[in-house]
């Protein structure tokens, strides 16, 4: 009995590495996809945000100003324009993200500690560069307006100490946790990388069964005596193993070489990704159980696989989607799967919220194999 779940599984491991379109979509394209999205990200916070400026004033103090702005971290000043329409016409061109209209007599109100209202132009169509724009003239305007308050109070006679002070009465201390530069390659890379490798898995998983079904060597097997749970359980053991196997050069390149936080321990990470792989596997073995050919049993697992990283909640919060598509969210093994990987790499979550994650990725993978195991049988 042993030594025919082992015949069994190098059978499957042989077809396949046999299968090279297969073999290239499982071994490159996960591989593939981390090298290409560490690329991407690998300026890791976005920077030199360009910027324009309509000076309206043309005063000593909007010239302090456009200087402040373009020295700005994450700003960088490339146009200074003489009307708000050639701004509008660079915004539209997408050579500027932002714009800045400093108004006429800025200089002579600041000075009479008057309120001065400078516009602030910000491109919408690029929530990404529009989030950290708005983040960055936020820190500009802030110290700006602390700096113009503290020089209208030592105009009317208070110590230079004293005007400081009134201005810092609250003083905010901002700390980012977990991922204090927040680091883009380090948020999304390895997510974006495992994203593929799971529908590649998916893909490699929906052939489990009718990949044998279309096959002459089936009524051999069948010949043989082989029962159906035996034979599809040792096929199904070779192909996660051949999963965990590929899913092992992604972590060392994002850990080892890329240098990716991970606050847990590898056994961890690995045990939590082996009880994704069955359930991810338990999906693609349902979906052949019941298609009638190869193809459908692909679609199948695909309409399952694709929009699943989306609807996971890692790049946009569960709790802002529509109550129903939470419920659909959290019956996906992806969706425990992508938020546990959150707190893998960033934090140091303990079992006790893990094993509720590895439970009902296991709970995914019991239903689907039993449902497949009940299409089996009748076929």
């Amino acid at each position: 009995m042993f030594r025919q779940c082992l015949a069994i599984m190098r059978r499957e491991v042989f077809y396949l590495w046999r299968d090279r379109g297969l073999r290239y979509i499982l071994f490159c394209g996960s591989l593939l996809g981390l090298l290409l999205f560490y690329a991407v990200y690998s300026a890791q916070v976005l920077k030199d945000i360009p910027t324009a400026v309509v000076d309206l004033d043309n005063s000593a103090a909007s010239r302090e100003l456009v200087d402040k702005i373009g020295k700005a971290e994450y700003l960088k000043l490339v146009a200074s324009v003489t009307s708000y329409d050639d701004l509008q016409e660079l915004i539209k061109q997408g050579k500027a993200v932002v714009g800045v209209v400093i108004p006429e007599n800025y200089g002579r109100n600041l000075a009479l500690g008057r309120q001065v209202r400078v516009l602030a132009v910000i491109d919408g169509s690029n929530m990404i560069y529009a989030t950290n724009a708005s983040a960055a003239l936020l820190t500009v305007t802030r110290t700006l307006s602390a700096q113009a308050g503290v020089s209208a109070l030592v105009a009317r006679g208070v110590q230079l100490q004293q005007a400081k002070e009134a201005y810092q009465t609250i003083d905010i201390s901002e700390e980012a946790w977990f991922n204090p530069a927040l680091n883009y390659a380090y948020f999304l890379v390895l997510a974006l990388a495992l994203n593929i490798w799971q529908q590649c898995c998916t893909l490699a998983a929906c052939l489990n069964v009718i990949g044998e079904r279309g096959m002459k060597s089936w009524l051999q097997i069948k010949a043989c005596g082989i029962s159906k749970f035996r034979f599809f359980a040792s096929k199904s053991i070779a192909q996660i193993f051949i999963f965990m196997a590929v899913v092992l050069p992604i972590y060392v390149l994002a850990f080892g070489v890329f240098k990716m936080p991970l606050n847990f321990s590898w056994a961890a990470l690995l045990f939590f990704t082996l009880a994704f792989a069955v359930a991810v596997h338990s999906i693609g073995t349902l979906a052949s159980s019941f298609a009638h050919n190869a193809v459908n049993a692909a679609r199948f697992g695909m309409i399952i696989a694709l929009p699943s990283f989306v609807l996971s909640g890692y790049t946009w919060p569960l709790e802002a989607m529509p109550v129903y598509l939470q419920k659909i969210a959290w019956i996906l093994p992806q969706t425990w799967f992508f938020q546990g990987i959150n707190y893998f790499a960033f934090k140091n979550a303990g079992w006790n919220l893990m094993s509720h994650y590895i439970l009902a990725m296991l709970a995914v993978a019991a239903f689907c194999y039993g449902a497949a195991a009940i299409f089996i049988a009748r076929s």
